[in-house]
């Protein structure tokens, strides 16, 4: 089989991979549901939230899309479909007298009738059973109308002239035979109603469409047929309650397909299948390479944050780019009810369940009406007995040419489309007088004029805080898929230091960056993971790690992270771990150790707390909202006037504590120094100079970054 010409096995066969679990019944509604059209997209980018479809017309619609948009984008490819693609041997000649499988899809695309509601599935089994000269091969009826060789149960069936299954079938353990309509687990129908919906496809974008296993795979976009449940045990392991299955095994199943891609095992089990004119499963005869593409991955390579050779002082910039670029979420997902999900990170797209505002209601407090139904100008218009208001829908239809009291929230009762505002009215008894109609539509709200249902109203990656609670709950979202909140353990290194305490020695240092970084990190929402203190021994600064590795998912260390005689971490890294000494032109906190020890990430923060704390405020924050599954927030501020003078050397980018005057101008501490830990707490927040020289004098403008902009 040729796949896209010719590539050597390390190169991905395909940019995008599609998922499709097909229905072929009516239209499920706008709500998402089981037992409908599900579909899952998996690119290089952020996951995205499988995507409910309630009918094929839409369905149809949705892969052009997206089979344009790869075409005009120059991207490769591959959808696969849980439906057969082909009929037990024989079956195809019988019915076309060709040998090409593809006449079947042809023959299917003249003969079926499809709309949302209602299509002719049953009927056109019922004639191809017919020409049998029996009863089947099809079955299960699923009407309730009696329909003439079509029986509702497979034991009625006399006709044998074709095989039960397809070669697959015998081999994919638990799968049901394409002759079954209706019940439980049946397939037939999907066939029935998805081959001529793909025979459109393929026609439409004929030459830029291969199909597996019929066609050489050369064309941009190939179709293949998948079953989800070959990984059944593995995706029932990521579900979580209140899950809808049908979504969760699209999303796996792209994934696999996107996994199997890189990991160069795709190709092989598309060959596997080479001459299979019945068509064939994706992964059957590959169920190893299928189930290991599943297992979960390391999400961050060993080499991750390697530095290229030659590669010395790094300007912070250039750091920022090259940390963002190597590292991945690191936790997990779960499902919680959105109440609690203050302060999480969304790890999926969420879609609002109900429109906002759910129906067209009332703007204001006042009279509505017909616009249509009423003259021009000033005029008196007689009133309805009752009134519309928020939570009390008025039941009946408001007459045309007469109105309606209606009150701020109401639902537009039958008949009303514009409401006037109380105060530009008069009303006497049961009438109003008007002296000017508003314009059609005045004072009303569309329904879903805020958020439509369906709609995505959070990205994946969102951090959730109140106005985003107030916006799942107007939208009916009662549960949030987030990522598994980040432990990060803080691990302070070095002899000399200590606990507070009132007999210390002037040799022995207080310890004040373990309680500063845990504090951070509770601040970024973080469960914070306190690893204690080590001394410089190298077993148990290894067995300190080591806790520490099974019970976070990031690791802050500060002291120890140079090159020096007893910078043990560095030397503990690098002999058993994987070690990249990051020389940053920072002032102040020059050294940052980046590493991985059985597979979770370290930050070696210097040990000064002035330097710890600058290096965890502009490296460590970015990085640990990615590991967390949210974006790589880089620090913001704003230029302000200065209110000190400084002639800065070229070379190294330099954060100033600082903080604002009343004036609006912003003042630097009196010292430099990075042992002056006061200048900390005395500070609001940090002057960030650029890379370059710079003289700067009283009212030059500089950038200041607020500690708030740092999460504090």
């Amino acid at each position: 089989m040729r796949l896209h010409s010719v590539r050597a096995w390390f190169v991905t066969l395909y940019d995008r991979y599609i998922a499709v679990d097909w229905s072929g019944g009516n239209d499920t509604g706008p709500t998402p549901k089981a037992d409908a059209i599900w579909v899952a997209v998996y690119t290089d980018g952020p996951p995205e939230t499988p995507h409910y479809i309630r009918n094929r017309l839409l369905a149809e619609e949705w892969l052009t899309d997206q089979i344009s948009d790869a075409l005009a984008n120059g991207a490769r490819l591959c959808v696969g479909f849980d439906f057969a693609f082909g009929y037990p041997d024989g079956f195809g000649r019988w019915l076309t007298a060709s040998d090409d499988p593809l006449a079947v899809w042809d023959w299917l695309g003249e003969r079926v009738e499809d709309s949302p509601k209602i299509n002719n599935r049953f009927d056109v089994a019922a004639a191809i059973n017919a020409r049998c000269g029996g009863i089947g091969p099809f079955w299960g009826n699923g009407l309730k109308r009696d329909i003439p060789h079509l029986p509702r149960k497979g034991l009625a069936r006399t006709c044998e002239d074709f095989p039960e299954r397809r070669q697959v079938e015998h081999l994919a353990r638990g799968s049901f035979p394409c002759w079954q309509l209706s019940g439980a687990g049946a397939v037939g129908s999907q066939i029935i109603m998805g081959l001529p919906v793909l025979n459109r496809l393929r026609r439409r974008f004929a030459g830029d469409i291969s199909v597996w296993p019929f066609e050489p795979l050369t064309a941009p976009i190939s179709f293949v047929e998948i079953w989800p449940s070959l990984l059944a045990s593995e995706i029932s392991d990521t579900m979580s309650l209140g899950d809808i299955k049908d979504a969760r095994q699209v999303e796996m199943v792209a994934n696999v397909m996107a996994r199997m891609d890189h990991a160069g095992t795709l190709h092989g089990a598309l060959e596997a299948a080479e001459g299979k004119t019945e068509g064939w499963i994706l992964g059957v005869g590959s169920e190893n390479s299928l189930k290991s593409a599943a297992r979960p991955v390391p999400p961050l390579r060993n080499d991750c944050f390697a530095l290229p050779p030659g590669v010395d002082w790094t300007p912070v910039d250039e750091a920022l780019e090259r940390l963002e670029r190597a590292i991945t979420p690191v936790v997990g997902q779960e499902r919680v009810p959105a109440a609690q999900a203050d302060g999480r990170i969304t790890s999926r797209d969420v879609v609002a369940i109900r429109s906002n505002p759910p129906a067209a209601n009332s703007a204001v407090d006042g009279f509505g009406f017909a616009h249509a139904s009423l003259p021009a100008g000033a005029q008196t218009i007689p009133l309805v007995t009752g009134r519309a208001a928020a939570g009390g829908a008025y039941p009946g239809t408001v007459p045309a040419g007469q109105a309606i009291r209606i009150l701020t929230g109401a639902l537009l009762p039958e008949g009303v489309d514009t409401v006037v505002l109380e105060e530009d009215c008069t009303r006497n008894g049961d009438e109003i007088r008007v002296s000017a109609l508003p314009k059609p539509g005045a004072n009303s709200r569309k329904a879903g004029e805020d958020v439509a249902i369906g709609e995505v109203i959070l990205k994946a990656g969102a951090m959730i805080g109140p106005p985003e609670l107030a916006l799942c709950a107007a939208t009916g979202v009662a549960e949030l898929d987030v990522f598994t909140r980040l432990k990060v353990g803080v691990l302070s290194t070095g002899d000399e230091l200590i606990a507070p305490t009132s007999d210390a020695r002037p040799d022995q240092t207080f310890d004040a960056n373990r309680p500063m970084l845990l504090s951070l990190l509770s601040r970024w929402g973080y469960d914070p993971v306190d690893l204690g203190h080590s001394k410089d021994d190298r077993d148990l600064l290894r067995a300190t790690l080591n806790d520490g590795s099974r019970r976070c998912d990031a690791i802050l260390t500060s002291g120890g992270a140079s090159a020096g005689d007893e910078d043990h971490v560095s030397a503990l890294l690098k002999a058993e771990g994987s070690l990249s000494n990051w020389r940053i032109a920072l002032k102040p906190g020059r050294p940052l150790a980046l590493a991985q020890w059985h597979s979770v990430p370290i930050f070696g923060l210097p040990g000064n707390p002035v330097a710890a704390l600058v290096c965890a405020l502009v490296f460590a924050r970015p990085a640990l909202s990615k590991l967390a599954g949210g974006t790589f927030a880089k620090q913001a501020g704003f230029m302000v006037p200065a209110a000190f003078k400084k002639k800065k050397k070229p070379g190294r980018r330099e954060y100033l504590r600082a903080r604002l005057q009343d004036d609006g101008r912003v003042t630097v501490f009196k010292s430099e120094g990075s042992g002056r830990i006061s200048g900390l707490s005395w500070a609001g927040g940090l002057v960030e100079l650029p890379d370059g020289a710079m003289t700067i004098s009283e009212g030059t403008p500089v950038k200041f970054i607020p500690y708030s902009a740092f999460g504090l």
